[in-house]
């Protein structure tokens, strides 16, 4: 893949490649991610930084053939169902929503743990895009459902569900959906950095 031929985006600055060319595919092929491939992305959001260090970030995931994996799928909106049962893995990422300061006797709540577990989803994304594989993040999740279905303590907040896996055919997605596997583009700078106070946009 090249920035010039298959990839269509074009960075205004120069940043590293790999910004630009990781997307969001919905195609997987349906192959199983090795276990050693999946420590490795979690190796990658483990570093993130977070708030006090405090690293609220909290992983699920099953991967096909294993018991809990219908029970991911399960979670997924009707239309995220339809592409996402083809990934080669499922995962969904909570964060902890209080952690114990250094020195202190019991915890505080925390003003920043989605902030934080968005930094380690990050890593996650740019790590699988450098092993070679396809990552969607998907809102269109059972929260509720999520929670009971995998244990997690009042503390936890779900974020997002993630499809992780070896991109496959556009073809064998519905129809309506293959016109938009392609990645897709981004607001101009000017349009969300200020230099100093706020200013309304023409």
């Amino acid at each position: 893949m090249t920035a010039t031929t298959e990839f269509p985006r074009k960075a205004h600055h120069p940043v590293d490649r790999m910004f630009v060319e990781r997307w969001s595919p919905r195609a997987f092929s349906g192959e199983e991610i090795p276990q050693k491939d999946l420590a490795i992305l979690f190796e990658a959001a483990r570093w993130a930084p977070s708030s006090y260090n405090s690293q609220p970030w909290r992983f699920f995931y099953a991967r096909p053939g294993d018991a809990n994996f219908a029970g991911f799928v399960g979670l997924l909106s009707a239309n995220n169902q339809t592409w996402a049962k083809h990934a080669g893995a499922l995962l969904v990422l909570a964060s902890k929503k209080s952690f114990t300061p250094a020195g202190a006797g019991a915890p505080v709540e925390s003003r920043s743990h989605s902030f934080d577990a968005g930094a380690a989803w990050a890593n996650f994304a740019l790590q699988a895009h450098l092993l070679g594989y396809g990552v969607h993040a998907m809102g269109g999740f059972d929260v509720e459902r999520a929670k009971t279905l995998l244990g997690m303590p009042e503390d936890f907040r779900p974020e997002i569900a993630i499809a992780v896996g070896r991109r496959g055919d556009k073809a064998r997605l519905p129809e309506a959906l293959q016109a938009r596997e392609t990645p897709n583009g981004r607001k101009a700078q000017e349009e969300f950095v200020f230099a100093g106070p706020y200013a309304e946009r023409p």
